[in-house]
This record gives C-alpha cells, structure tokens and sequence, in this order.
C-alpha cells in the first residue's frame, strides 16, 4: 500500500507537469468534453424534478468515470486529462489583457469562457472580481483536487472527483429546473473537494508566508457565510493573501446571489486578476514539489528499511 501511495504521488505530480507542457487536450478528443455531452444527452432524457432522478444520474455518472479510471493507461495521463491549470491562467489572463487595454467588450465576451455569471452588466471591477474568483476556485477544483485524488486513489480518484465537478457544472447550480435533479451532484462535488478545498488554503499560506495571518484571519472570519463550502475557503484565502475585498451580489443566468463579502482589502482592478494567476501557479508549483518531495521521501525510507 506504501509503495503504491508513493508510485501514485509521483504520477499526480507528472501529471500537473504533462499540463503545464501540453495543456488541454484537443477539445474534440478531451474525454472531459465527451464525458459533458454524454451527462448532457442523459440528462435530457433521465430529468425529473426530484432528487431519486438526480441521484441516479450523479451516480452513474461517477461509475462511468470510475471505469474509464480503471482502464486508464497511467495515473498521470489521468491526472493531466483532469487537471486544467494552464488553461485556466492563459484564459483568465486574456480576460486580464482586455481589462489592461479598457476594452470591456472583450472582457465580456472573454468571461464566460472562465465563470458561468452573467457578463453584460459588470464593470471593470465586476470582471476582475468574477476572474479572480473563479480562478482561485479552480485552483481547488482544477488543481489542487486532481491531483490529491490521483495521490489517493489513483486513475479512478482522480476521473471520479473530475466527473463530480463537471456534473456540478452542469446541474448543481440552483435553478427550477436543477434545484431538485442537481442536488446529488453538488453533494458529491462538496465531498470529494472538501479536504482540497482546505490543502489549498494552506498551500496559499505556504506560499505567501508575510500575508499567512491575513489568509487565515479573512478564512475563519468570512468563509463561513460563503453558501459553497468549498470555494468560500479558497476565494476568502485569495482575497487576504491578495489584500482584496471579494464577494458579493452575483448574477447567475439573470438570477441575483446575495454573496458574503470575502476580506477586508480594496476592491480588485484589472492588474489584480495578473497577481490572481501568479499566485494560482505558485500553488500548482508547490503542490507539483510537495508530491515530488513526498514520494522521494518515502522511496528513501523504504530503502533504508530494507
């Protein structure tokens, strides 16, 4: 069990690295994106407004991605196929050149491709404040919980997590139409990110130890009204080690989110989504080294042991 810990370890981090060389791969042959338009087809064709439905959609889902996990040809194949840093920085920092140049109009229509919230009312600040949101969001749900998955369980823990966060995507938002049908999938999305949710805060305390106290103080104070209990972590983590005040009102498909205000800082400019991205890739850096680190280590002992 040691050895394949360590051996998994290993590979979640040659994983975060194949991402950050490669990138995504193409969207016609991204098994995510085939996994999205099979829940899509499913999901037309199993809704119904109660949760008996929903709960039978989320758990197939999540078998088929245990499956394919099982027939995966590496963890660290799997774990770059469900990993998606470099394409999240490169988008969010096109959203950051638009905002540099003043031209909203490109910011939003550059948004969607990183947030789901409505785009056409937002301001300078509206569009910062929804990039770095999302961006230190999916530094937990992108990043941070591939790849602990893959330390843990391999190809299945990994494709698994991925499954439960894109079905989330899908119908876990709270609609008339997926309130009911969604909601067991926006459970297992908590779940199976409610410890990455919480390594990512350390990870950013780790790597910006000067603003740790305020990381930690804005984390305790204000995460808790957050209605995710997940991102709240993440994005009141951002918002202290960034010394920004994030949060609030937030419109999803022309429905207003009355959101907790995350920090106590100024409000965030276009330059700010920049520091969001660097500090989003300091993370994946030092999880890539602590995984690295952590099966060397044992490998090391196991010698020595023996």
């Amino acid at each position: 069990m040691v050895t394949r810990r360590r051996s998994t370890a290993l590979a979640a981090a040659a994983g975060l690295v194949l991402d950050q060389v490669l990138g995504d791969p193409p969207s016609a042959a991204h098994p995510v994106a085939w996994f999205g338009r099979a829940m899509g087809v499913l999901e037309r064709r199993w809704w119904s407004d109660d949760r008996r439905a929903g709960s039978a959609y989320a758990a197939a889902g999540l078998g088929v991605a245990a499956a394919a996990g099982l027939a995966a040809p590496s963890t660290a194949v799997a774990t770059w196929v469900a990993t998606g840093a470099r394409s999240l920085h490169a988008v969010a920092l096109d959203v950051s050149d638009a905002l540099a140049d003043d031209d909203l109009d490109l910011a939003r229509e550059l948004l969607p491709n990183l947030v789901g919230r409505d785009p056409d009312s937002l301001d300078t600040t509206g569009i910062a404040r929804a990039a770095i949101e999302s961006v230190a969001e999916n530094t937990t749900d992108a990043i941070v919980a591939p790849a602990l998955w893959a330390a843990l369980a391999g190809a299945p823990g990994t494709l698994v997590h991925r499954a439960a966060d894109t079905m989330d995507s899908m119908v876990g938002h709270r609609t008339e139409r997926h309130d009911r049908f969604g909601w067991a999938a926006a459970r297992a999305d908590d779940l199976l990110a409610w410890v990455p949710a919480r390594v990512g805060v350390g990870l950013v305390t780790l790597v910006r130890p000067r603003r740790a106290a305020a990381v930690i103080r804005t984390v305790r104070r204000d995460a808790p009204a957050h209605p995710s209990p997940n991102a709240g972590m993440i994005e009141a983590a951002f918002a202290g080690a960034l010394g920004l005040r994030l949060g609030g009102p937030t419109t999803y498909r022309g429905v207003v989110d009355h959101r907790p205000t995350l920090g106590d800082g100024r409000e965030p400019g276009s330059g700010d989504v920049a520091a969001a991205v660097a500090l989003s890739r300091e993370v994946t850096v030092a999880l890539t080294a602590g995984l690295a680190a952590w099966s060397a280590g044992r490998a090391i002992r196991g010698r020595s042991r023996r």
